[in-house]
């Protein structure tokens, strides 16, 4: 399932020529963030974006309903399956030049460094230990990527290629579909196939596997990709940055490795995927996946947990929600103990029954306003958090519970609103 077939929903699409250095792309899809905007010029080339910008466009993806999505990738992270290898795989229809300038690929804010890959994944494969992860990464020419390596697995698999003086092989994939991308940006233990577990969503929800094709350089990636970029992590560094995260504020320079790229493969007729920097779909593609590992370390300190919801107004990432049913008074402290654990950069979290929506913001806060007082409230003070929030200036944080539970020995009819 290539861009093409991943366009739910409302579809606005823009002819006029987009000029990849003036914000243009931005402007239209900063105009309407739950529509799809297609440029059928940008650059020279397609493009899309707001693409996965809602939960209900994930859920279509992914053939499930809204409410399933995280338990639906909690599954598939606990089951993963194998994929199946084709022999002529889409991405490899066409070769284009390579000349990453030439590309649909936008300058989103004016500030940034330069014009950005926002939706790409980076597979490689080394020593044994597989990954598949987003990056952004920001193009220098026509040849070579400066990439934001955070220190987590890709980090640690280019460290272990460095120590020995090499270059590590790496496949960009631009215009996977939507279990690639959940899968992707989902935490999960080192080495861990990310693509069997996209082939696990795929299963669940359509009925086969997760295609995927080999690359020259010996990489597996999704059959189905748009744009498919091979190259290898240099060990050369180079300024990356300025470039606005997901919290809609800029995040700063830095030295990071550069990329150089060898050969791009299309399938025919490709479309270049979009991710608007502090955009919806930036919310959703890396917020979302971090749900489930909030739902999987709740469960394990309260049994029946509801749902988990990271909060737009939040930039889902640093606010969250969590439906639960007591068993015991206290379940409300250990859900929002243990939901910090799930998910180590979020700083708020509020703890409510099973009965409330926690989909819906004002019955969320109706709950906070009906069921609670301020000493039911716990602060956690000098907690490592988000390098994202500027609150926090590069330091500790301070984290927030609160438990909007009615208490177990409360007359619950004082609390529930009346139905007809």
């Amino acid at each position: 399932m290539s861009v093409k077939d991943s366009l739910f929903g409302e579809i606005k699409t823009v002819e006029s020529h987009i000029d990849p250095d003036k914000g243009d792309a931005t402007a239209k899809l900063l105009e309407d963030q739950n529509a799809t905007y297609v440029f059928e010029d940008l650059n020279g080339g397609r493009a899309a974006g707001n693409i996965f910008s809602t939960r209900e466009k994930i859920a279509k993806a992914l053939n499930i309903p809204k409410e399933d999505i995280v338990t639906h990738l909690l599954d598939a992270v606990n089951s993963p399956k194998g994929c199946e290898t084709v022999d002529n795989p889409a991405f490899k229809e066409c070769t284009v030049p390579t000349d990453l300038m030439k590309l649909p690929i936008p300058k989103y804010f004016p500030g940034d460094g330069g014009r950005y890959v926002t939706s790409g994944v980076i597979v490689t494969d080394y020593g044994g230990k597989k990954n598949v992860s987003f990056h952004r990464m920001m193009i220098m020419d026509d040849r070579h990527i400066a990439v934001r390596l955070v220190p987590r697995h890709l980090f640690t698999i280019f460290n272990m290629a460095k120590e020995k003086g090499e270059e590590l092989k790496i496949s960009i994939c631009i215009g996977s579909q939507a279990e690639v991308l959940l899968a992707a940006a989902t935490s999960m233990d080192f080495g861990a196939d990310e693509l069997e577990v996209a082939s696990a969503m795929c299963i669940k929800g359509h009925g086969s596997p997760l295609k995927v094709g080999k690359c020259d350089n010996g990489i597996l990636v999704p059959a189905d990709t748009d744009y498919v970029l091979e190259g290898r992590i240099t060990l050369k560094e180079t300024k990356e940055g300025p470039f606005v995260d997901i919290t809609g504020t800029y995040d700063f320079e830095r030295q990071q490795p550069v990329i150089e790229i060898d050969k791009i493969w299309t399938c025919k007729d490709p479309v270049f995927h979009l991710l608007l920097p502090g955009g919806y779909e930036h919310f959703m593609l890396m917020g979302l996946p971090r749900e489930p590992m909030i739902l999987k370390t709740v469960r394990q300190a309260v049994p029946r947990v509801k749902n988990v919801r990271l909060t737009e107004g939040g930039c889902c990432w640093l606010n969250g929600v969590v439906s639960i049913k007591k068993n015991k008074e206290g379940d409300g402290v250990n859900a929002i103990l243990a939901a910090f654990t799930g998910h180590p950069s979020m700083k708020s979290v509020i703890i409510v029954d099973d009965d409330v929506d926690i989909f819906n913001d004002r019955e969320v806060e109706w709950a906070v306003a009906t069921r609670m007082q301020a000493d039911r409230i716990i602060k956690i003070p000098g907690a490592a958090g988000s390098s994202l929030d500027p609150s926090s200036h590069g330091k500790t944080t301070w984290k927030v519970g609160y438990d909007a539970t009615i208490p177990m020995d409360a007359d619950r009819s004082l609390f529930e609103k009346i139905k007809l």
